[in-house]
């Protein structure tokens, strides 16, 4: 019988002292963390939950790495980050990055680039189903996030203080202080970029990622949960969703605004039969 284990990392803001007086305070993300780990129990998961000061790297890693020595081929792993995202320059990293930026997910205490959970996921036996929801922004440069603002539809949901507008406010970490803490971290960021390798000498890891946004758009959080997480469970219903992952991604997108299309990514050769598997099949 396979085991089901999963991650739920939920950060409604972040630690200050860590970001240059920055909080990145959120509303809903602890919110999509709860509930996404009542489906996962639902489900028939075993579910650990991350919130807020909990979410720092130390914390999620040893979660991810407890996991991959639980799992087994045939076992499926489950993690959802609900947070800011952010973007860091890959100017030393062996890999390729068409945009030659390295995603970042916005813990706690620092921000966790993509080639690291990339890592992360490749300790997991091969045959382990690794599925990833991301309830954050991926939202590109400075300057493609400035080009996507000049819609109004967009320029709104960057709204980031106003509580009036929660609905609209952005998962975005602020491209200014992106800039500010690569400034002052970019001897820490090359190093881990140098360190990870090139992809092509790492294990090969298979995975699904259905994310909230494109790389150049925003992600929207909200009163009760983001966006992206609220439509994700009005589209399971609790479970009478009937379908594969392309299926319920393209079921999520229909009923998400133009402004934020969730991707459908997929690393590796994660099988035929988990795709077309109902979500969150143990």
């Amino acid at each position: 019988m396979a085991t089901g284990l999963s991650l739920h990392v939920g950060l409604n803001n972040v630690d200050p002292a860590k970001y240059d007086g920055w909080d990145g305070e959120l509303v809903a993300c602890e919110n999509d963390a709860h509930d996404m780990a009542r489906l996962a129990h639902q489900a028939g998961f075993d579910e650990t939950v991350l919130l807020t000061q909990e979410c720092t790297t130390e914390n999620i890693t040893g979660e991810l790495r407890d996991a991959a020595k639980r799992l087994r081929s045939g076992d499926i792993f489950l993690f959802t980050y609900s947070g800011h995202g952010g973007q860091v320059p890959n100017l030393d990293g062996a890999d390729e990055e068409p945009d030659e930026f390295d995603e970042t997910l916005v813990f706690y205490d620092r921000q966790f680039l993509d080639d690291e959970l990339y890592r992360e996921f490749g300790r997991f036996a091969d045959g382990v189903r690794i599925l990833a929801l991301h309830d954050s922004c991926h939202s590109g440069s400075g300057i493609e996030v400035r080009d996507v603002l000049n819609t109004e539809a967009m320029r709104e949901q960057f709204q980031t203080t106003d509580p009036g507008q929660i609905e609209n406010t952005s998962r975005l970490m602020p491209v200014v202080k992106q800039s500010q803490i690569y400034e002052r971290d970019k001897a820490s960021f090359q190093e881990i970029q140098r360190a990870l390798g090139a992809k092509s000498d790492r294990k090969a890891t298979s995975a699904l990622l259905i994310s909230a946004c494109q790389d150049n758009q925003l992600a929207s959080d909200g009163p009760v949960n983001g966006k992206f997480t609220g439509t994700l469970l009005e589209v399971w219903n609790r479970g009478a969703f009937r379908g594969g992952y392309r299926a319920f991604h393209r079921d999520i997108q229909r009923n998400m605004p133009p402004t934020q299309s969730p991707n459908f990514f997929v690393t590796g050769q994660p099988g035929k039969r988990f795709l077309e598997q109902q979500p969150f099949t143990v």
